[in-house]
C-alpha cells in the first residue's frame, strides 16, 4: 500500500488488502455530517404540520417526496461503477445542509415538497457510491467497514434532531438557514481528503448481467425489508409526533428520536463486526426478532421504562442494515455501487410507501394503533433471513469469515 504524506492515498496505488482506517473514517465523518442534516425532517414535522395545517397523511406525503429520488440510486450506482463519482460524495453534505437549513422558509406545501425532492437527489448521490468506496478500502473486514459507515449515519441522525430543535429554539424555523455553513465546511474537508481516492472498480459488467446476478440476492432481501419498514418508518418519522400527541414537550419528543438513534450507533458498530465472526444470518435472525418484540414492549410500557426499552429497540432495529449492506457488497464485488444503489432504492421506495401507510393508519385508527400494527407486521421478516444466499467462505456454514 502506498501512503502519501498529505492526502493519504493515490488513485492508482490504493490497496484492497488492508483495512485503511484513516480513509474509512474520512468517509464516515462525511456520512455523519450529511445525515445530521437529512435527519431534520422528522423532529420538525410537528411544527410543519402546525404551520401548514397538514393531516398525518399529508405529512407522510412530504416524507414520500423526500424518498422518491431514491429511484435514481441504481442508475447513480451504475455510473459510479464506471465513472468515478467521488465528487457526488464530496459535495452532497454541502447541498443537503443548504436545502434542509432553508426548509423553514418554504411558503407552502408545494415548495416544501419540491425542496425535499431535490434534497432526496442529494441524499441518493451520496449514499449510492459512498458504501462502495468504503468496501473497497476495508480489505477483508467488510463487516467492520459497513458498521463504521452506518454508525456515522446513525450518529448524524442522533445529533440531527437535537441540532434542529436547538436551532429552531434559538432562531425560529425560518432562521435556521445559518446552519448550512457546517455542511460546506464538511465538503471542504472531504475534498481535501478524498480527491484522489478511486471510486470505481477495474472490472465491469453490463446492466443486464448485473440484474441477472442480483435477482437471487435481492428477492430474500426484499422479503426482509418490506415487513420491517413499517416499524422503522413509524419510529424514524412519527415517533416525535406520537410523543407530542401523548403530552411530551418538543424537546422530549425530539430527544426520544435521538435516544433511539443513539442506541442505533452501538448496534451499527457491533452488528457488522459480529457478523464477520458469527455469520450474517445468525446476527440478522437475532436482531430482526428481538427488535419486533421490543417494539411491542415499548408500546405497552410507561414512565421511565420507556428509556431503556427505546435504547434496546434502537440497538437491535438499527443493527440490521450494516449486515445486509455487507451481504450486498460480498455478493456483487464487481458492481458494488450499483448493488448498493439497488438496495437503497428498494429500501427508500418501501419507506416512502410505509410513511404514507403509517400516516393513513394514524388518521384512521390513531397513531398508537398504527405503531402496534407496524410491530406485528415486522415479525414477517424473521423467516425470510433463511432464504439469503450462502457464502462458501462462511465459518458457520463451512468456510471462513464473512459468512451469512
Amino acid at each position: 500500500m502506498s501512503i502519501q504524506a498529505k492526502t493519504g492515498l493515490t488513485g492508482q496505488t490504493l490497496s484492497e488488502e488492508e483495512f485503511q482506517t484513516g480513509q474509512v473514517l474520512t468517509i464516515v465523518s462525511g456520512h455523519f455530517v450529511h445525515d445530521t442534516f437529512s435527519a431534520f425532517v422528522s423532529p420538525l414535522l410537528p411544527l410543519i404540520i402546525e404551520k401548514l395545517s397538514l393531516s398525518f397523511a399529508g405529512a407522510g406525503g412530504l416524507w414520500a417526496f423526500f424518498q422518491i429520488p431514491a429511484l435514481l440510486n441504481p442508475f447513480i450506482g451504475y455510473l459510479a461503477d464506471r465513472v468515478s463519482l467521488r465528487y457526488f460524495v464530496i459535495l452532497a453534505p454541502a447541498v443537503t445542509a443548504t436545502l434542509m437549513s432553508v426548509m423553514g422558509l418554504a411558503p407552502g406545501y408545494f415548495v416544501l415538497a419540491l425542496l425535499l425532492t431535490v434534497t432526496g437527489v442529494s441524499v441518493a448521490a451520496f449514499h449510492a457510491p459512498a458504501p462502495a468506496m468504503v468496501a473497497r478500502i476495508s480489505g477483508p473486514r467488510l463487516g467492520k467497514g459497513m458498521s463504521m459507515f452506518m454508525a456515522g449515519g446513525e450518529l448524524g441522525r442522533t445529533v440531527g434532531p437535537l441540532l434542529a430543535v436547538w436551532a429552531v429554539s434559538l432562531w425560529s424555523l425560518e432562521g435556521m438557514y445559518r446552519l448550512m455553513v457546517l455542511g460546506w465546511a464538511a465538503s471542504a474537508v472531504l475534498y481535501w481528503r478524498l480527491r484522489e481516492i478511486p471510486a470505481r472498480p477495474t472490472r465491469r459488467q453490463n446492466w443486464g448481467a448485473v440484474l441477472v446476478s442480483a435477482r437471487r440476492l435481492f428477492m430474500p432481501i426484499l422479503g426482509i425489508i418490506v415487513p420491517r419498514e413499517l416499524m422503522l418508518t413509524a419510529l424514524s418519522v412519527y415517533l416525535p409526533t406520537l410523543m407530542r400527541l401523548e403530552g411530551a414537550s418538543l424537546w422530549v419528543a425530539g430527544a426520544s428520536l435521538s435516544i433511539w438513534e443513539l442506541a442505533g450507533i452501538g448496534g451499527a458498530l457491533t452488528s457488522g463486526t459480529l457478523s464477520d465472526r458469527l455469520g450474517r444470518r445468525r446476527v440478522l435472525l437475532v436482531t430482526t426478532l428481538s427488535s419486533s418484540l421490543l417494539m411491542l414492549w415499548f408500546l405497552n410500557a410507561t414512565g421511565w421504562m420507556l428509556v431503556p426499552i427505546l435504547l434496546a429497540l434502537g440497538f437491535t432495529a438499527l443493527s440490521v442494515t450494516p449486515v445486509i449492506l455487507a451481504v450486498v457488497q460480498e455478493q456483487m464485488p464487481e458492481n458494488r455501487a450499483m448493488a448498493n444503489g439497488l438496495f437503497l432504492s428498494m429500501a427508500f421506495m418501501i419507506r416512502s410507501a410505509a410513511a404514507f401507510v403509517v400516516g393513513w393508519l394514524g388518521d384512521m385508527m390513531g397513531l398508537r394503533q398504527a405503531f402496534l400494527w407496524a410491530a406485528i407486521v415486522s415479525l414477517g421478516s424473521v423467516p425470510m433471513v433463511y432464504f439469503l444466499p450462502r457464502l462458501k467462505t462462511s465459518p458457520q456454514d463451512g468456510g471462513e469469515a464473512g459468512s451469512l
